[in-house]
């Protein structure tokens, strides 16, 4: 019997091509105003079956060989690991105990119309989506759950590129974005738990065993960690540090995957809890954040892209119609329930329709809980390359219609210590807000 090929060298060969059309891909779209993920999933796309593999099958075959794609997966994996983790620790959760009103009132009317119309959607497309053996309570829940989605990095990167992260407006979208990337999280873990289970009281199991583990993380590992890295920093061992912080998310990652509630919410958890503010921790996951946003995270968009075929929907009328109402029901809902609950907050039209927009973009965060749903199976390959478009173009369509909206207008900061709308301090959200991606250095997709 002969031996199973190395894959090693079709590695060798995918893994620089990829990252480096990734990097070309984000700079393109970078000069025509756009946030680098457009240009990264753009990428993804082209080289899967959409467009490399339809116009010339043969170079597809040898760039990602059938033996290289479940190791290229085990990295862009990986990469992702990192990416959720550093999500977490750049999220300041305490920004979320100094919502204003509006804030409160923008995220969950953003969270709620989503859920609501996409509940509804998902009860038109089951007969015609769902896999076989697919109950009609998991698909339900995650089309709703996806439709929800708002991406806080590329949010924060888009008003960074625009110099608005600490602008009254900015402030408030991100408080918002803020709350609703913990919510997606937290609603995604209870999908999981749902479609994982093999009966309600399994999935009541799964959820009781969740709480507890984010209580285990919040009592006994934050203060742990805190000491733990205090007494590095006191001795200079930087790299023990990195070697806990890596070892800590993939043990985490592995305990609420045993759990039921997927490995990417460990790894957001453990970030949460990571103490902040220390010279050392922030070095560590600099260094972190520098190899795994540019290496490995691309590997996670070509991956996407090998699954997501467009020539599905190519044969059949009906899908693309689909497509178009998956698209409408998405902008409607985020979109409109964003500008809708800002208006009747008090903001002017502009401004709550800048909210809304901004809160429509789904960047990485959309594609990380489609690839989560394709993974159980509760999605298959032409509802999932429906949704990666949906992501596509509701992520590209923010900062053009952002620049319409606010052009010549100018943006000012909120006054130090006061209140910037007249209903709270939104400049201390904005202060933990912006961690999450805004500020150089940062994380960008």
């Amino acid at each position: 019997m002969a031996a199973p090929a190395d894959p090693l060298p079709d590695l060798l060969i995918a893994i620089p091509v990829v990252i480096l059309l990734c990097k070309a891909g984000a700079r393109l779209v970078r000069g025509a105003g756009q946030p680098p993920v457009v240009g990264e999933i753009a990428v993804g796309l082209l080289l899967g079956p959409s467009f490399l593999g339809w116009l010339w099958p043969e170079a597809q075959a040898w760039l990602f060989p059938p033996a290289s794609l479940p190791y290229l997966g085990l990295l862009g994996n990986l990469g992702l690991l990192i990416f959720m983790f550093l999500v977490g620790h750049e999220l300041q959760l305490g920004s979320l105990r100094s919502q204003t009103r509006t804030a409160a009132v923008v995220s969950l009317v953003s969270i709620a119309l989503p859920l609501g119309l996409g509940t509804l959607l998902a009860l038109g497309m089951y007969g015609a989506f769902a896999p076989e053996g697919v109950e009609r309570l998991p698909f339900v829940l995650f089309i709703a759950v996806a439709m929800s989605i708002t991406a806080f990095p590329v949010m924060a990167r888009i008003l960074s590129d625009r110099g608005m992260y600490r602008t009254r407006v900015g402030v408030l979208a991100l408080a918002c974005a803020a709350f609703d990337d913990v919510a997606a999280w937290c609603l995604l873990a209870a999908v999981v738990a749902v479609s994982t289970a093999g009966s309600p009281m399994e999935a009541v199991t799964t959820a009781l065993s969740a709480v507890a583990f984010c209580l285990f993380m919040v009592v006994a590992v934050r203060p742990l960690l805190a000491r733990l890295t205090d007494r590095a920093g006191r001795t200079s061992t930087d790299s023990l540090v990195l070697v806990l912080l890596f070892s800590g998310l993939c043990l985490s990652a592995l305990a609420t995957d045993l759990i039921g509630v997927h490995a990417l919410f460990g790894a957001f958890l453990f970030g949460a809890v990571t103490p902040r503010g220390s010279r050392v921790i922030e070095h560590q996951t600099a260094r972190l954040r520098a190899f795994a946003v540019p290496v490995l995270l691309p590997l996670f968009f070509v991956t996407t892209g090998l699954r997501a075929d467009v020539g599905l929907l190519a044969t059949d009328p009906a899908q693309w119609l689909w497509a178009g109402a998956v698209l409408a029901v998405a902008v409607l809902a985020k979109w409109g329930g964003g500008t809708g609950a800002a208006r009747l907050s008090g903001q002017s039209w502009r401004d709550a329709m800048s909210i809304g927009t901004l809160m429509n973009c789904r960047g990485l965060t959309e594609l990380i809980v489609l690839n989560v749903g394709l993974g159980l199976g509760v999605i298959g390959q032409d509802l999932f390359t429906i949704l990666v478009l949906m992501a596509l173009i509701t992520t590209a369509v923010t900062s053009p219609v952002l620049n319409r909206l606010r052009k010549g207008m100018p943006e000012e900061e909120p006054p130090a210590g006061g209140r910037a709308d007249g209903e709270g301090a939104e400049e201390a959200a904005a202060a933990g807000a912006v961690g999450a991606g805004a500020a150089g250095g940062r994380i960008t997709s």
